[in-house]
């Protein structure tokens, strides 16, 4: 019982809506209170050497390039890019927020950035013209996922620094479930948009003319993601050196080419910078310690077993796994999650031959649009905040585009080949 005590006050903590990284970093130093033996300094020792990993300064660098990229009007150009493209199709201004968040998949870097940004954009202007605000909210939220896949998400650095993986093949492996995932949202919307009349923002389509021209003002923004796959294809640069890269040429960009980047934005930048690092590293730091505990416990190779018990098969397994992720995921936060479970699934998968890099995109994915699952996702939390929306009246909402979003997650759970593809492509076998 002693062994489980850990495990059964973080539940606990969490159904008393304890901020996660308290939540878990409590749990953790319950274990050092109750082993016998174990010295209180390693619980410290733990947490301190979290902060320490050269991987994760990738991080704090790839969400000051986001937090960059709005202060420099890059976003407001891909937002004239994304109405050129889709302005007149039916719920223009909702596909118009998918494809900014396609777009944009690869600079911010963090779904509850791009959730926020998203809804206080699109937000109030799909409410003039008609939408209800559950839809716009269910729309901005869901779009958000997509920047969990297009490189450079912070959930992969996460998951590769945990399992030992690469991350330029994480990266590369979730640009084809991340434009998945855009189109079920295309489809989802275009249905819901029909039957409810929402009009297009533009009489007809723009005209390759006006694509061309927004697409050469967003020209700079589009090529950075592709300056870190093939910086990191060709050894150029590591993961973390791409962060820090991205954030010279973002600050180049902003200063010298669009000139909207000043020294009176940059404060404002790093505050924001600053509290969105925070909150992950401290999550990190939490489920250091949590780890210790799960490791010397030997836990993980406990579930392996009992997994091992339950089925042989691949396939069935990843099922089972699924669903477990998606029943934790409408308890426990995303990120938390992901790094809780990491240790604990990655020596299952490896034991039955299955590819860490496909289930790294799988558990990524499913942990990500957890965000949109009441009663603690986050991105749904923001987006209704920002629009002023009841809990229940977003879940009704929601359900369509969480159908769709599951029908891409079967798919790449059960064809690999849609992950592994690109990064076998480009970076071989």
């Amino acid at each position: 019982m002693t062994v489980a005590l850990p495990s059964i006050l973080l539940v606990l903590l969490f159904a008393l809506n304890l901020p996660v990284a308290f939540a878990i970093a409590i749990s953790a130093l319950s274990f050092f209170f109750l082993a016998d033996g174990l010295p209180l300094d390693i619980f410290f020792q733990k947490m301190v050497a979290a902060t320490e990993s050269y991987p994760l300064l990738a991080v704090p660098f790839f969400v000051l390039a986001g937090s960059l990229m709005n202060a420099a009007g890059i976003t407001r150009r891909l937002l004239h890019l994304a109405d050129a493209l889709v302005g007149h199709l039916t719920g223009a201004l909702a596909q118009a927020c998918t494809v900014l968040a396609t777009l944009l998949g690869g600079l911010t870097a963090s779904s509850s950035a791009d959730a926020a940004m998203l809804s206080k954009l699109f937000g109030p202007e799909m409410l003039r013209r008609g939408y209800s605000a559950a839809f716009a909210a269910a729309i901005t939220s869901s779009a958000a996922i997509i920047t969990a896949l297009i490189p450079p998400g912070i959930g992969l650095i996460i998951y590769g620094y945990l399992a030992d993986v690469s991350v330029g093949r994480l990266f590369l492996a979730g640009v084809v479930p991340g434009l998945l995932l855009a189109g079920s949202l295309f489809l989802t919307t275009w249905w819901i948009a029909r039957r409810r009349g929402y009009r297009p923002t533009r009489p007809h389509f723009a005209g390759w003319g006006e694509v061309g021209r927004a697409a050469k003002e967003a020209v700079w923004a589009l090529l950075i993601p592709v300056f870190i796959i093939l910086g990191l294809r060709y050894g150029i640069f590591t993961t973390t050196e791409a962060g820090a890269i991205t954030v010279l040429i973002t600050l180049l960009i902003g200063a010298l080419v669009y000139r909207e980047l000043s020294w009176a934005k940059l404060p404002g930048v790093l505050r924001e910078t600053v509290l969105d690092t925070s909150s992950v590293m401290l999550l990190i730091c939490a489920a250091s310690a949590f780890g210790f505990y799960l490791a010397w416990e030997r836990l993980p190779p406990a579930m392996a077993s009992w997994m091992v018990g339950l089925t042989r098969d691949p396939q069935m397994l990843l099922l089972l796994i699924n669903v477990l992720l998606i029943v934790l995921g409408t308890a426990v936060e995303g990120t938390a999650a992901l790094i809780i479970l990491t240790p604990i699934f990655v020596p299952v998968i490896l034991q039955f031959g299955i590819d860490p890099v496909q289930f790294g995109i799988v558990l990524v994915t499913n942990l990500t649009i957890a965000g949109i699952t009441p009663p603690v996702g986050q991105m749904m939390f923001i987006s209704c905040a920002v629009l002023r929306v009841p809990m229940e009246v977003y879940t009704v909402e929601i359900l369509p585009f969480l159908a769709a979003m599951t029908a891409v997650l079967l798919l790449i759970t059960f064809l690999p080949g849609l992950s592994l593809w690109l990064p076998d492509l480009v970076m071989g076998p």
